[in-house]
């Protein structure tokens, strides 16, 4: 599941074909991906301007011109592919579909953007962008890692009497947004942290690292295009490069990066997901 940078990486992808252009047509080659179509969506796309894009936590909000949003994720295996770019950014002319586009965005300015889902856990919806955070998708996330409401003092307000695991905390978009299996794992290594460790028992020093840490690595993830594992590709059909950096994710049996350590990196199962870490160096 592409996770905050993969999602960062692709809305900053399209920026240069849609923000300030008008889609010129919307072509929707299935009734469905992981639930309906919102209903007459090519009609209501078809003549918008896309005033901005922006992402919230692991979603893409296209805000157009006519008061509604267009809200996209990618789900397991979904990408969107830019090609004809007048910028000249992305190829120029315009490949064959390939079977799993089931959504076609056809701008004026001659790019088009190909939604592709060959699992098809991607979703896409339309929402007043008045009352967007109030959408049952939107309303729980918390607040934006990487924004100025994201702190020591409400990371710490959030892990108050909390038993869960450390791990299991960040994972949950109520308290941080956009943060997956990948990144936290990464964050909990170079913080040196246990990823069971009770999250409410984790000294208020400790909790602070974490703000950096998170901020850190996900910038990082940001400038390396995301983590290209299985599925994901960017905007322009390139492969992120982030997983080369992996200080602990997928590194099972490896010696641990931290300097001075003798431990292997070890796998283990926290709610259904596998957890990477040293239990060397992280406690």
């Amino acid at each position: 599941m592409p996770e905050l940078p993969e999602v960062e990486t692709v809305m900053r992808g399209l920026a240069p074909s849609m923000e300030g252009e008008v889609i010129a047509s919307v072509d929707v080659h299935r009734p469905d991906l992981r639930w309906p179509f919102p209903e007459n969506m090519s009609g209501r796309l078809a003549g918008q301007k896309v005033l901005r894009l922006r992402r919230r936590s692991k979603y893409i909000l296209a805000d157009l011109a006519g008061g509604e949003s267009l809200l996209i994720h990618l789900g397991m295996s979904g990408r969107m592919t830019v090609s004809g770019d007048p910028l000249g950014q992305f190829a120029h002319n315009h490949p064959p579909l390939e079977k799993h586009d089931h959504v076609i965005f056809n701008m004026v300015n001659g790019a088009r953007i190909a939604f592709n889902d060959p699992r098809r856990f991607g979703a896409m919806d339309l929402l007043n962008t008045a009352t967007a955070e109030s959408h049952k998708l939107l309303a729980k996330i918390g607040p934006e890692p990487l924004g100025n409401s994201f702190s020591e003092d409400t990371l710490v307000a959030a892990f108050k009497n909390r038993s869960s695991p450390v791990k299991t905390a960040l994972l949950d978009q109520r308290i941080v947004a956009g943060l997956g299996n990948i990144y936290v794992c990464e964050v909990l290594h170079m913080t040196g942290i246990s990823p069971t460790r009770p999250a409410g028992k984790l000294s208020r020093k400790r909790v602070a690292s974490l703000v950096p840490a998170i901020r850190q690595v996900l910038e990082a993830a940001i400038k390396a295009g995301g983590s290209s594992l299985k599925d994901f590709r960017s905007a322009g059909g390139e492969l992120g490069y982030f997983q080369h950096s992996f200080r602990a994710y997928g590194r099972e049996g490896e010696t641990c990066v931290n300097e001075g350590c003798k431990g292997a990196i070890k796998r283990i199962t926290q709610s259904g997901r596998s957890t990477f870490y040293c239990n060397m160096c992280q406690r």
